[in-house]
């Protein structure tokens, strides 16, 4: 068996792992001298020095400067290759989708958004995808088959016993049984697709809130309320795809919602939906209720109450707190997760005085008391997250060397 790529503790693949921890810690910390690597690595110079050559051989590093200004003699410094591969993400709503492209460093290098207007698609949801994504591939000066792995992100879930989408009746044209089979007979790149509030908890996981938390619930609220599950450090999907619609939930404080798959709506979301916030503005006597869509609307009425510090403004905050902390209790109480976090535009522009609100709530409502705190990935969350996931597999393919033809050294 001596020699086998695949068999723990050989040279190869003790080798490999090496070049991985290397690579990682070119991510973290930036440009780093061979002495650097070898201490954070604890290699020896000359096996440092093989590791270096080795993966700019593979085209994975490169010399990206020199140590001068820094005392002692200079050094030659170390930068992950960003060019050494590419990844998307889509992030699909009604209405449109955002596509964006970014190296194997994490930098976006290319976006673009595609206008998708109307109750029926004027282009089969195919084309939107080809065309967002090539409009971000153009942006970034590469050509379509340049890029190594696509996630695609949109409200609901693929189930994976059918390949048919779910829980997104309001988005058109991506119910089709045969649409996966569709994409990537169009797309030369494998293609994953995820739930976009799991993306957002993706993305915080890795930049953001949420670093650190193997046991977390991520409260959406922008077009729709939604959570997402981590539990021992990975997501929780469900049987079919479904864990954290939590908008469908039966919650007090709402009639039940019946068909709740046909109105594409229940308890919770009629209770603290962000459609509800100027209903509940009006009731309260909040003056200057702005009309218009209600995302933005409920935007707005959080950031003015935010500021107020009583009246009617404060307590819609308090009315509002009350009607989220309604539907946590019920995840907080199953889950008994370490850390919520708060998320999307609906909750975010209520700032600290929604957050600490909606915490004393929770702490009446519940037994299980989480610490809240508000998402730190607050521009397109849904396409960080999903560039993240890409990078993630992208990462695992490209940096393992161990799948590299083997030259002696």
């Amino acid at each position: 068996m001596a020699g086998t790529a695949g068999t723990p503790g050989t040279p190869r693949v003790l080798r490999a792992m090496n070049d991985r921890a290397a690579l990682d810690l070119l991510l973290e910390h930036g440009p780093l001298s061979r002495t650097r690597i070898g201490n954070l690595t604890g290699l020896s110079k000359p096996t440092a020095s093989q590791l270096l050559a080795r993966l700019e051989a593979a085209g994975l590093v490169r010399v990206t400067g020199t140590s001068e200004g820094r005392p002692g003699p200079s050094a030659q410094l170390y930068a992950v290759d960003p060019g050494a591969a590419y990844a998307a993400g889509l992030d699909v709503a009604p209405g449109r989708i955002r596509a964006a492209v970014a190296d194997i460093t994490g930098r976006t290098v290319g976006k673009y958004e595609l206008p998708t207007p109307g109750r029926r698609p004027a282009q089969p949801v195919v084309r939107q995808v080809t065309d967002a994504l090539d409009g971000a591939v153009r942006a970034a000066g590469l050509a379509r088959g340049e890029v190594h792995r696509l996630v695609i992100g949109t409200p609901g879930a693929f189930d994976p016993n059918t390949g048919r989408l779910r829980y997104a009746s309001h988005l058109p044209g991506w119910h089709s049984p045969a649409l996966l089979d569709e994409l990537a007979a169009a797309l030369p790149m494998p293609v994953e697709y995820e739930n976009d509030v799991n993306l957002v908890a993706l993305a915080e996981q890795r930049l953001g809130a949420a670093r650190g938390h193997g046991d977390f619930v991520l409260l959406w609220n922008e077009e729709g309320l939604g959570a997402a599950l981590v539990l021992g450090g990975r997501l929780h999907r469900g049987w079919t795809g479904g864990a954290g619609e939590v908008g469908f939930l039966p919650v007090p404080g709402t009639p039940l919602v019946r068909q709740v798959t046909k109105a594409n709506s229940g308890g919770y979301q009629e209770l603290a939906g962000a459609q509800e916030l100027p209903k509940l503005a009006r009731e309260l006597g909040v003056p200057d209720v702005p009309s218009g869509p209600y995302t933005e609307a409920a935007e707005e009425l959080l950031a003015r109450a935010a500021d107020h510090a009583a009246g009617p403004h404060r307590e819609l905050l308090r009315a509002y707190a009350t009607r989220l902390a309604t539907g946590l209790a019920a995840l907080v109480s199953v889950l008994d997760p370490e850390l919520v976090v708060l998320s999307g535009s609906a909750l975010t522009a209520g700032g600290e005085v929604l957050r600490a609100l909606i915490q004393a709530e929770l702490e009446e409502l519940a037994a299980a008391r989480p610490r809240l705190v508000l998402g730190d990935i607050r521009e397109h969350p849904v396409l960080r997250g999903a560039l993240e996931a890409a990078l993630a597999t992208t990462r695992d393919e490209v940096f393992d060397t161990s799948r590299r033809p083997h030259r002696p050294e």
